[in-house]
């Protein structure tokens, strides 16, 4: 393991091109709903609909890239690489099996999830169409994810931005050609943007697997698969249903209060998509250096390297936690010009300028969820995270955003608030695990 490794120089050299990658693929969905927002008065409510589901199955993927990512890094610490190939087998084949899955269930079933959701009637046809035309690309979603987590556990982060870029290059210009439409192809709208994404992602599968045969020696070899090698998936499911669960546990809170949207007007759903697109924007430097210091946290631990550990930890806390701050408060300030680029609407406007003022604590909490939550499973304290976390959003922001939000009526500002009042909580309780030091006598390798 190279020995500095947990410089600062080291990490930014990791973290910059993950924030990079993480804007563009917040992009990709997010540029959908920019692009057709002129078409249809209903199209960015329906894709944000969409969303909520779709960024649910893509945190499934998470389980196994998580544990991979975990896995690979920790055998690079500790010098031990012999089991890198079958890791990479086993991950890529138990998460195209379940994008298949995916992809039936989005298929023919779409308008029964959509009607648990309460979605309105009026945006129905497009929300279904564009669900239904994204279960196509999930196995695509599936390769590329897993092959991001390989290339990310040898530190190998600029090859997957490249990747990303040329994703939503494509994409942009695929949504040019289709919604809109462009001498003999017809005008398609919400269809043609979902369209864009599955050509866009495919074009990126091909480009992945050539730079991985390029880039890393170590092959993906279905020899490894006879026998199935059980204890192997054992223990990447060990690591990753806990630590996967804890954002698929999120996500589904994200429904829930998606649903209880749904029954408010269309400029408060609206507003709830704008908002959301924006949020990311707070976040995503936050999940980026977290993403980078997990990669190095893993060459730690697995060279038992404690205390180098701690100090990496408190100090990408600190940044992450001072970056999301700085974000949240320029994207309150500069509201209006921001969100008026999208809508005229002042109703959704001024909801959304109040959703953007309560975001700046939120963001706070959440930063130091995202570091913690890392941090801890990395170094192999996983279980008391997502029993936090699953406990805590659930009662907080789910049943406080129904008493603040619906029985006592203040919409989606009191459901904000209770989403800002549950990152809080858990970034707290998460700093005082990671003080107490109960991950420094935890072992994740044989």
């Amino acid at each position: 393991m190279d020995q500095n490794v947990n410089s600062r120089g080291y990490l930014f050299q990791l973290t910059w091109p993950i924030f990079v990658e993480l804007v563009l693929q917040m992009l990709v969905s997010n540029v959908d709903q920019m692009m057709v927002a002129r078409t249809s008065p209903t199209a960015v409510a329906a894709i944000g609909n969409a969303n909520v589901i779709t960024n649910l199955l893509l945190i499934s993927f998470s389980v196994i890239c998580m544990a991979a990512t975990i896995l690979i890094t920790q055998y690079i610490g500790a010098g031990s690489t012999e089991r890198v190939a079958q890791t990479y087998t086993v991950s890529l084949v138990v998460n195209v099996t379940l994008s298949l899955v995916i992809f039936v269930a989005l298929t023919f079933f779409s308008t029964q999830i959509y009607g648990l959701m309460g979605v309105p009637a009026e945006l129905m046809p497009e929300a279904g169409a564009y669900l239904r035309i994204i279960g196509v690309g999930m196995p695509l979603q599936a390769i590329h994810l897993t092959f991001v987590a390989f290339f990310r556990a040898h530190g190998l982060t600029k090859q997957t931005m490249f990747i990303s870029i040329v994703i939503n290059l494509l994409n942009i210009a695929g949504n040019f050609v289709l919604i809109g439409g462009m001498g003999p192809i017809p005008m398609l709208g919400v269809a043609g943007a979902a369209i864009s994404s599955d050509l866009s992602r495919l074009v990126g599968v091909v480009i992945v697997i050539w730079l991985f045969k390029r880039t890393i020696r170590t092959p993906v070899d279905f020899r490894n698969l006879r026998p199935f090698p059980v204890g192997h998936l054992k223990r990447l499911l060990k690591i990753g249903i806990p630590s996967g669960g804890e954002s698929i546990s999120y996500n589904l809170t994200q429904i829930v209060i998606q649903t209880m949207c749904n029954s408010l007007p269309i400029y408060v759903i609206t507003a709830r998509a704008y908002s959301n697109m924006f949020a990311m924007l707070s976040y995503i430097y936050g999940s980026a250096i977290a993403q980078a210091t997990q990669i190095i946290v893993g060459y730690l631990m697995g060279a038992r390297k404690v205390e180098e550990t701690d100090r990496r930890v408190n100090a990408t806390l600190r940044a992450a936690m001072l970056v999301s701050f700085v974000i949240s408060l320029l994207l309150f300030l500069l509201c209006e010009p921001l969100f008026g680029l999208f809508t005229s609407d002042p109703q959704v406007l001024s909801m959304c300028r109040t959703i953007m003022g309560i975001e700046i604590l939120l963001e706070l909490g959440r930063a130091a969820n995202i570091v913690l939550f890392r941090a801890l499973q990395t170094a192999g304290d996983i279980r008391f995270p997502i029993c936090l976390n699953v406990t805590t959003v659930w009662t907080v922001a789910v049943g406080g955003g129904y008493l603040l939000g619906v029985v006592l009526g203040l919409g989606l500002p009191g459901i904000w608030i209770a989403m800002t009042c549950d990152e809080c909580f858990r970034g707290l309780v998460s700093f005082l695990r990671w003080r107490s030091g109960n991950w420094r006598s935890k072992h994740l390798l044989d």
